[in-house]
């Protein structure tokens, strides 16, 4: 089968959507089907507001239209709701063709956040874009139930995995730094909530890995914490390995892929009960959820590494490639005959 991924997240940028829509083109690729990748780097860009990092791809229609074309697939699947993502959609709308889309990402919230909008109506706008699709893919139980409540019709459960080859237990020398060693891993911005982390008072070492539009400022508010870049995936799986408790602040992700990659990597997790955390721990007993994060991650240093791993290995990527080739909506009839 020839697929068209549309996204507008992709390497370099460094999160999580990024390297699930990667690992799946992989594994897709590896069963024989062929897959087409349109993401920003094809196109003009703008920097996007409030975080330039990420770029936004300007007036991509007829470029757009032109590598489908060109590729012919039997299945295309938008990614992401950003301007490749609506171009995508206008496109199929405009010939009848069936789509699938993701919900990767809350981006209301994320709005929210930054914005005056209202939560409700940035939901709406959500729920007008994904209307069309042949399914909404929710990484998570709870992200399937919330868009339910909203009046998402199409939403779907579909499942997430860990690379256990890339992520697994090492030696925890890699940094020399006071143990314990809490640590977090990702994105630095504002919906990812490290202040509620860098603010508790907890022995050992803090060690924050990633980029983004606030890690200057954190810097400076928070020296005390350690705050590392990791280069390519050996050096951040390194990083991961050397925790002895892994913390996750967010109370907005979807998933949280980062929580698997720890605990494929050994080491515990402590978060808030929210969306993401309740879906990749619940009970299995290899993080404690609190709405006390000091409790909660006091408490993780004391699980089993090994317990952990072993719950990672659970989240198998057959499972998530097989949903979603069974999700793929087919074209009617090969792309390449169409025009306009």
């Amino acid at each position: 089968m020839r697929i068209t991924f549309v996204t507008d997240a992709w390497h370099p940028q460094p999160n999580g959507v990024v390297r699930v829509l990667d690992t799946l083109r992989a594994r897709l690729e590896a069963r024989g089907h062929t897959v087409q990748v349109i993401e920003p780097g094809l196109f003009r860009c703008i920097p996007c507001p409030t975080y330039p990092d990420i770029p936004l791809a300007l007036l991509p229609g007829r470029t757009l239209r032109g590598l489908v074309d060109d590729f012919a697939p039997d299945a295309l699947h938008i990614a992401t709701e950003g301007p490749l993502g609506r171009a995508a959609r206008s496109l199929c709308l405009k010939r009848g063709w069936p789509f699938t889309t993701a919900y990767h990402t809350k981006f209301p919230e994320y709005i929210h956040a930054r914005s005056p909008l209202p939560l409700d109506w940035l939901y709406g706008v959500m729920r007008r874009f994904h209307g069309p699709s042949s399914a909404v893919l929710c990484p998570s139980p709870s992200v399937h139930r919330e868009l339910t409540a909203r009046g998402f019709r199409n939403a779907q459960d579909w499942s997430h995995g860990v690379d256990t080859e890339v992520f697994h237990p090492q030696p925890k020398d890699f940094v020399d730094l006071p143990r314990p060693i809490f640590l977090y891993v990702g994105r630095v911005t504002v919906e990812k909530n490290l202040s509620a982390f860098l603010d508790l008072d907890l022995p050992g070492s803090k060690l924050v890995v990633g980029s983004g539009p606030l890690r200057a400022a954190l810097m400076k508010r928070y020296p005390d914490a350690h705050f590392r870049i990791a280069h390519g995936d050996g050096e951040l799986s390194r990083l991961f390995a050397c925790g002895d408790c892994f913390v996750f602040p967010s109370l907005t992700d979807t998933f949280g892929l980062v929580m698997l990659e720890a605990l494929a990597s050994g080491v515990p997790v402590a978060a808030f009960p929210v969306t993401g955390p309740t879906d990749v721990i619940g009970t299995s007993g290899v993080g404690v959820l609190d709405a006390d994060l000091r409790a909660a991650a006091l408490k993780a240093l004391h699980l089993d590494p090994a317990l952990c791993r072993a719950h990672a290995e659970t989240f198998s990527w057959d499972r998530v490639a097989d949903e979603f080739l069974d999700f793929l909506a087919p074209l009617p009839e090969r792309a390449e005959v169409r025009v306009g």
